[in-house]
Formats: structure tokens, C-alpha cells, sequence
């Protein structure tokens, strides 16, 4: 089964790293979902909640400001000036 990578940064400290099977950003133009096989994107973030949709059934919830994501190749990359875990709970 094939996995996303995901990386959660912000602009002091990796927030978040590890495999998720989606992630969902707030973009500029709109709430996104990434799932296995997305096709390249580059996007602006706006401030929203990043959710990472962990392989343990988790989701890790959490608040960002102004930032971009970015995916290739079932890697996902959200860089952020800040961010802030809510929480993560079990679907």
C-alpha cells in the first residue's frame, strides 16, 4: 500500500514528519485534499487548520498561518511561518 510523505514545517521547528494516507490544507483558493497519486501542486497557504490523516487511523490537527504546500511524487511538504497543534485524535 502506498503512503504519503509528509513534513509539516514551520518557520522554528519541524512540527510534524512521518506517512499519512491524506492531508487537507486551507489554499487560497480553496480547502485541498492530497491523496496517493495527486498530481503535482503548488499552492499558497492561508491561515486554516492543516489536518494529516495518519497510517494509525490518527489526525493530527493544526492551526497555521500564511504558508505553501507542495506535492511530487506522494511527498507532501506545508511550510508555515507558525504553527500550532491542536490535537490528534482517533478516527
Amino acid at each position: 500500500m502506498a503512503n504519503l510523505e509528509v513534513e509539516l514545517v514551520a518557520r522554528d521547528r519541524t512540527v510534524w514528519s512521518g506517512d499519512a494516507t491524506q492531508v487537507s490544507a486551507p489554499a487560497a483558493e480553496g480547502e485541498v485534499g492530497i491523496l496517493v497519486g495527486h498530481q503535482p501542486l503548488l499552492a499558497v497557504l492561508k491561515p486554516g487548520t492543516v489536518r494529516i490523516f495518519g497510517l494509525d487511523r490518527s489526525v493530527l490537527e493544526a492551526k497555521v498561518d500564511a504558508g505553501f504546500i507542495s506535492v511530487d511524487d506522494d511527498q507532501v511538504t506545508v511550510v508555515v511561518d507558525s504553527a500550532e497543534v491542536l490535537g490528534g485524535s482517533r478516527r
